[in-house]
């Protein structure tokens, strides 16, 4: 077998990216009969997604952990989203250099959630023109 078209791995990274953000529903036994049926989980936001993915992996190179050092791609990033991790690595970095690794991870968290906002979850890439439906 082949390699899998760019679109493809992508699209691959990023449906495993946005299940493993949502996590599992509760494995706690049904509520006693007669109440009312347990609503399905709410999926996460483009917003939601791209704060939580961006920031992982900000926090994850700012440390230099043993995989910081995957490509954008192998962190199942767009390209806007791999904009805003290059750019809140930069931040933190100096952020750290003045006040400490603790305050440069906490002005990741606000610098990824605020830039995500204002791109609506930062979905553009090179192989995605449009907007995930």
């Amino acid at each position: 077998m082949g390699t899998m078209p760019c679109t493809a791995r992508y699209a691959a990274h990023t449906l495993l990216a946005a299940l493993a953000l949502t996590g599992c529903s509760s494995s706690a036994p049904p509520s006693a009969a007669g109440s009312a049926s347990p609503s399905a989980p709410t999926p996460a936001s483009p917003v939601q997604v791209c704060t939580s993915l961006v920031s992982y992996w900000a926090k994850e190179t700012l440390l230099g952990t043993k995989w910081s050092g995957l490509d954008w791609e192998q962190k199942g990033l767009s390209n806007d989203q791999y904009a805003i991790h290059e750019d809140a690595v930069a931040a933190g970095r100096a952020e750290e250099r003045t006040a400490g690794q603790d305050k440069a991870l906490e002005l990741i968290d606000r610098f990824v959630a605020q830039r995500c906002a204002e791109q609506g979850g930062a979905t553009r890439s090179s192989e995605n023109q449009h907007p995930p439906v």
